[in-house]
């Protein structure tokens, strides 16, 4: 899938969820993708825009890290 604007994982959760979450999602939108659903996410997307809802993760600006910051010393080779 090429990506867009807005997508499954972006209208369940936004920044609030995981990485893994949103990884789930968006490969169920992969094997679930119809121009129904297309159009369900647009609407969706306006709606959340407008509320302002699952702007940030809990304790984060907007999104948690993808991978954690290594600490110095757990580097691995």
């Amino acid at each position: 899938m090429r990506p867009g604007l807005t997508g499954w994982a972006q209208i369940h959760g936004r920044n609030a969820t995981t990485w893994d979450e949103r990884l789930k999602l968006d490969v169920w939108y992969v094997d679930h993708h119809s121009v129904a659903l297309d159009l369900r996410i647009l609407l969706r997307t306006v709606a959340l825009v407008c509320s302002r809802d699952g702007i940030s993760a809990p304790g984060e600006a907007t999104m948690a890290p993808l991978r954690p910051p290594q600490v110095s010393g757990d580097a691995k080779p």
